[in-house]
């Protein structure tokens, strides 16, 4: 399906018949059962969509362009930051702290995926 992570080793990004408790899914039917459950949520997929517009737009108002523009240096020092920030708050904070830190990094790593022009298909072909 366009637009949708599949991960299918995993058994993620399909229905499965497969129960949470089958050893050949393990606990990762959870997950795709929370994926399942947030469906105005916004998607890996549909944030690397808006943000390739606005860099091939060349958007004057997007940080996204200036941080792309920046370069990939810039890029992959904040890429550092927002590793290190997404492990302390796994560390020592909550959840909830946790899943933003980890979008930040999320979006850095899409920044750099335009700086580099990698588009999905080159990552997911290697997942």
């Amino acid at each position: 399906m366009s637009g949708e992570l599949r991960l299918p080793e995993l058994g993620l990004g399909r229905r499965s018949s497969h129960r949470p408790d089958d050893p050949a899914i393990g606990s990762h039917a959870a997950a795709f059962t929370r994926l399942a459950a947030v469906p105005d949520a916004k998607s890996f997929d549909s944030l690397f969509a808006e943000l390739s517009a606005k860099v091939a737009t060349h958007d004057p108002k997007s940080s996204t362009v200036a941080r792309v523009e920046a370069g990939v240096h810039e890029i992959g020092k904040k890429i550092v930051e927002e590793a290190a920030e997404v492990w302390m708050a796994a560390e020592f904070q909550s959840k909830d702290q946790a899943a933003t830190e980890i979008s930040q990094l999320l979006y850095h790593i899409q920044v750099l995926m335009l700086a580099l022009d990698l588009d999905l298909g080159d990552i997911y072909g290697r997942l």
